[in-house]
């Protein structure tokens, strides 16, 4: 049976992960893109990203209705994903309070 070779994890340094996500935000490059063009994987610069990237401004008060709109479904997406790390923090919980009332007893 050949010998699996394991698989070396790469570590890039915290200048590489804000150039790849400054690709996409300021130079306007698809994930994808960017990912291929500085040798990552595109999962990979969508986690740097979420960490990395600036919030985006809030809009004015005479913005237009597509801004809005825009800001409105990018609120919803952040407190959608919000609302499934609570609940799934509530299930940890939950089982843990559920575990440890049973150990005490």
């Amino acid at each position: 049976m050949p010998e699996k070779s394991k698989r070396v994890r790469r570590s890039f340094s915290d200048q590489f992960k804000q150039d790849a996500v400054d690709l996409v935000v300021k130079q306007g490059y698809s994930f994808k893109a960017a990912a291929d063009a500085v040798g990552v994987g595109a999962k990979s610069l969508r986690d740097w990203h979420a960490k990395l990237a600036p919030e985006p401004e809030p809009c004015d008060d005479d913005a237009s209705a597509a801004a809005l709109q825009d800001e409105i479904k990018r609120l919803k997406k952040r407190l959608k994903k919000r609302l499934q790390r609570v609940e799934m923090e509530r299930e940890i919980l939950k089982k843990a309070t559920a575990y440890f009332a049973r150990e005490s007893h």
